[in-house]
């Protein structure tokens, strides 16, 4: 009978460390409820990139709105905004990593305004020039002023997991 070792590689760590992440905000969607899972997808998001990476903080970030599509939690008359919506998680990621080693909370801060300006903008922009019927203000607002809480409670969240973890912030 032979007998296979795994060993501990840096790449299957970050492998590993990637999956869950990936679960987490692919599971996260299906508690229905933005105030909760907002935040947990941003500090998901913004713990990827200060672990992992840019490129695994933009890739994790193009999933929860297709799970979400998928599995018919997001509203549909929100399913045209699902490319801006992994627009503004890649705009929240790229101004994280890129000011984070400088200032964590100025990373976390100028992402949430940008992914919060970015979503509220071609959401108005789509609700007035695409989409024909009337609709009911708390779809509308999904796309307003949430999008800035919840982003930045994301980076508090993410903050506090990443001392925890030990991770430089």
């Amino acid at each position: 009978m032979k007998t296979i070792a795994l060993t501990k590689t840096r790449a299957g760590v970050k492998l590993a460390v990637f999956a869950v992440f990936l679960a987490v905000s692919i599971a996260a969607p299906f508690i229905k409820q933005q105030f909760i899972t907002g935040p947990i997808v941003n500090a998901v998001l913004y713990i990827s990139t200060a672990t992992l990476g840019i490129g695994a903080g933009v890739l994790i970030g193009f999933l929860p709105s297709m799970i979400s599509a998928w599995a018919g939690l997001l509203p549909i008359p929100l399913l045209p905004m699902i490319p801006y919506i992994i627009m503004g998680n890649a705009i929240l990621v790229l101004t994280f990593g890129v000011l984070r080693k400088k200032n964590f909370w100025l990373g976390v801060g100028l992402a949430s305004v940008l992914k919060f300006m970015f979503l509220f903008l071609s959401s108005s922009f789509i609700i007035n020039f695409f989409i024909k019927t009337a609709l009911p203000k708390p779809i509308i607002a999904m796309m307003a002023w949430p999008q800035l809480i919840t982003a930045l409670a994301g980076g508090i969240i993410a903050f506090i997991l990443l001392k925890i973890i030990k991770v430089k912030t």
